[in-house]
């Protein structure tokens, strides 16, 4: 294995733990968030808003052989979103060329919410990208600059990310949210352990995909998980409700390809270990 020197932009929720995976693999390892935060053991801490052009360059390390870029909206709106995935994105790209890191490899954090299509259909890399809503449009245009980058770009498309500290399903399955069943409303995840897993192997893959899905072997419809839940919590099965859109399947056929096997394979492994983490707040 050759040491190499990585910079995580936006060191936070996923960012930490996959700077102690490519710490443990004997990397160099930079992550860098705009506010401060006591530096973990081995990870040279950076703090950098990515909205601040100048400022951006003089701190960015030389000689980067990849960069994980994993960003978050301060706000859940449309201008959040363009803050984030557009202006501050465009900025760490333009810093990148200026700091001699043009060849870098970067991996993009994005979602599966490019996609458009809510009729319970398959979708894969190749499916077209329509998104309807605001997060998804920013997300893609966020994909494109990405993809104009003159290393190797990596884009990375999560489902929804469970696991200790992403419960929010569970909160709705003991708060006796209702599931939707009329139409079936099929629904992707990812545990975030799988997350971090992913990144690492794309970002030391020899020729990576350009794109690439990151969910489980099951998607499935919301109620089958729900019921699976309050079951395991010991709680009543949620209410059904109908209306809405199926949403769509996500193929998970690359990501098996280029040589990563799955922790969590299902929501029944992911969950049990939720579930059984002392850190799970039920």
């Amino acid at each position: 294995m050759t040491a190499k020197r990585i910079l995580i932009a936006g060191y936070g929720q996923l960012g930490r733990p996959l700077g102690e995976t490519l710490i443990e693999a004997g990397h160099t390892v930079f992550g860098l968030r705009r506010r401060g935060v006591k530096p973990d053991a081995g990870v040279v801490s950076i703090q950098a808003d990515l909205r601040n052009t100048e400022a951006l360059h003089t701190v960015l390390p030389r000689d980067l052989d990849c960069v994980y870029i994993i960003l978050t909206p301060d706000q859940r709106d449309e201008a959040g979103y363009r803050a984030a995935y557009l202006e501050a994105l465009g900025n760490l790209l333009s810093a990148l060329r200026r700091s001699d890191n043009a060849r870098a490899r970067v991996v993009f954090v994005s979602s599966t919410a490019v996609y458009g299509q809510t009729d319970g259909r398959w979708v894969d890399e190749l499916s077209p990208t329509q998104p309807t809503r605001f997060n998804g449009a920013c997300l893609l245009k966020a994909e494109q600059l990405v993809a104009e980058h003159t290393g190797d770009a990596v884009r990375v498309r999560f489902g929804g990310i469970y696991g200790p500290g992403r419960e929010a399903l569970i909160a709705r399955v003991k708060e006796a949210k209702p599931c939707q069943t009329n139409p079936v409303r099929y629904t992707n995840r990812i545990h975030s352990d799988d997350c971090v897993g992913l990144l690492a192997h794309v970002g030391d893959l020899p020729d990576p995909p350009k794109v690439i899905i990151g969910v489980d072997d099951n998607p499935c419809p919301q109620c089958e998980v729900m019921d699976w839940l309050a079951t395991a919590l010991g709680v009543e099965r949620p209410p059904r409700q109908s209306g809405g859109l199926a949403g769509r399947r996500c193929d998970n056929a690359r990501l098996k390809a280029s040589g990563y096997r799955l922790k969590f394979p299902s929501f029944e492994h992911g969950y049990q270990s939720v579930l059984a983490d002392p850190r799970c707040k039920l």
